[in-house]
């Protein structure tokens, strides 16, 4: 294993924000969007349908449509998918799911992956909805980020502003700073990748960075950190990489993504 220098591995993860009853189920929130989401609840009975009726700033799609929306008190601008099952059984499972869901540790592992620096959306609210017999439905709230595009968007040459170098630099900083914890995401893909620009007086105009998505299924091992952690997301993200490339003829090369995986790799290596 390569060696790197890190302060911690893995992550610690808090306790989710308790549980707000309502008539329908329960919401789990931040503090500043959590009388937001209960009064939307107690207009609307659904906050997914609520943000699918507001004017939408840029279309978003996920399993199913993901909306955007302000929220009416705070001004926060959220945005709102609703859970669904995939695979084989998802014809079957449809929308429910058992308590406590997901979403509870979605919120957990992305508010500790931002303490300790590394770049995720911020998963500010659950609403579960009672779906009888300790079934629920789930609407699950994060935080907009402006201006961003996910890795395949910009594989399939659909967002010109976003130069697949730049996308791909940001990428590998993203997949170091995953494995110098030894977090690996069983999971990873081009569509769970964002990319947008920094800013600030230190970021350079043309300086992407990236983000991970779809936290919940992260896990980590302190005999990853390193070269293992790398390895398994490098090799994930490639393979996402090669189908994307079949389904959409998108114009990268083997010797780019080679490139890309070599770069990763590089980056673990300690600097005197």
């Amino acid at each position: 294993m390569t060696a790197v220098a890190t302060a911690a591995v893995g992550l610690v993860l808090k306790p989710p924000p308790a549980p707000v009853r309502w008539s329908g189920g329960d919401v789990l929130a931040h503090d500043d969007v959590r009388d937001d989401l209960l009064a939307i609840l107690s207009d609307h009975g659904s906050v997914y349908d609520w943000a699918a009726r507001m004017p939408q700033p840029r279309a978003l799609r996920g399993r199913a449509p993901v909306f955007v929306a302000a929220l009416p008190h705070s001004g926060h601008t959220i945005v709102v998918r609703h859970a669904w099952h995939g695979g084989l059984l998802a014809p079957l499972t449809g929308d429910r799911f058992l308590r406590p869901t997901r979403a509870p540790r979605e919120m957990q592992i992305a508010a500790a992956l931002l303490a300790c620096g590394i770049p995720t959306s911020d998963i500010c609210g659950a609403v579960r909805y009672a779906a009888g017999a300790g079934l629920v439905r789930v609407d699950v709230v994060s935080r907009y980020l402006e201006d961003s595009v996910d890795l395949g968007t910009v594989l399939a040459g659909l967002a010109p502003v976003y130069p697949l170098e730049l996308a791909l630099a940001a990428t590998s900083t993203l997949l170091r700073q995953l494995a110098r914890r030894g977090i690996v995401h069983p999971d990873l893909n081009v569509k769970n990748i964002l990319l947008r620009p920094m800013s600030g007086p230190t970021s350079p105009a043309a300086t992407l960075e990236a983000l991970v998505i779809d936290v919940d299924v992260l896990v980590w091992d302190a005999a990853w950190v390193g070269e293992v952690a790398m390895q398994r997301n490098v090799a994930r993200l490639l393979r996402s990489m090669r189908k994307w490339r079949r389904q959409y003829s998108c114009d990268i090369s083997d010797d780019t993504m080679a490139a890309f995986a070599a770069a990763s790799h590089t980056q673990l290596r300690p600097t005197s």
